[in-house]
């Protein structure tokens, strides 16, 4: 499982990045304003949407509760 991470350095952004090392899912992440600006995050996400954003495989996830969800769903967490 590859994931990519969208991040503005938040305390959530760190959560869903220590989430997937503890899980040992090889990940890129993105950050805000070096790899990405606002205006372009809100254009791919909608200008509601939280940090991070996770995608995983081709598959966009969304925000860290989104990402639980999914998780859970795959059966990574019980």
């Amino acid at each position: 499982m590859r994931a990519v991470i969208y991040s503005n350095g938040s305390q959530e952004c760190e959560r869903v990045t220590q989430l997937l090392k503890s899980i040992s899912t090889e990940f890129h992440l993105y950050n805000l304003d070096e790899h990405f600006t606002k205006q372009q995050f809100q254009m791919e996400f909608g200008s509601d949407a939280l940090y991070p954003q996770v995608s995983i495989g081709n598959k966009h996830i969304g925000n860290m509760h989104d990402t639980l969800g999914y998780l859970k769903s795959q059966g990574v967490f019980k």
